[in-house]
């Protein structure tokens, strides 16, 4: 049925909890499966009507890109020691300062992924709608299916 999986992961509890799932999945369907990280740059202000802006220094931009290349590389070993524990291997993927959601609809066509494993947010009620989510934003902009794996309550 799913020959190719996209897993996305932050890194958080909620994420991993979709890992699981989908790297379960996976070896159950005999699927491969690719591991997303994707960092977002750094938010930079250039200011608006009387507000100054704040512009950081390409050393700030340099702190930033490396510390987004370590948590991503971080949150990707996990994955690859979840799919290894499963007994299955995984290709990781870190896409740096870019749009998480974007870039995951984009990164599932382009690989030829014909199923998305994303953990939910994890909001309920009004926290949920002013919030949004990348998880909401894959449901709503991709054509490629989607399965959102809940926090588990313990």
């Amino acid at each position: 049925m799913y020959a190719h999986l996209l897993l996305s992961t932050d890194g958080s509890e909620v994420a991993k909890n979709g890992l699981r799932h989908g790297i379960a999945l996976a070896k159950a369907l005999k699927a491969k499966v690719t591991v997303i990280a994707v960092t977002e740059p750094l938010p930079i202000d250039y200011g608006s009507g009387h507000a100054s802006g704040w512009i950081p220094s390409q050393h700030e931009m340099d702190v930033f890109d490396a510390a987004s290349k370590q948590r991503a590389g971080n949150f990707l070993d996990q994955a690859r020691g979840m799919a290894e524990q499963a007994g299955i291997s995984a290709e990781l993927l870190h896409v740096p300062n870019a749009h998480p959601a974007t870039t995951i609809i984009a990164t599932a066509k382009s690989g030829g992924c014909d199923l998305i494993v994303m953990g939910s947010h994890g909001r309920r009620g009004l926290k949920k709608l002013f919030l949004g989510s990348q998880t909401s934003e894959v449901l709503a902009d991709g054509s490629v299916p989607v399965l959102v794996v809940h926090n588990e309550q313990k």
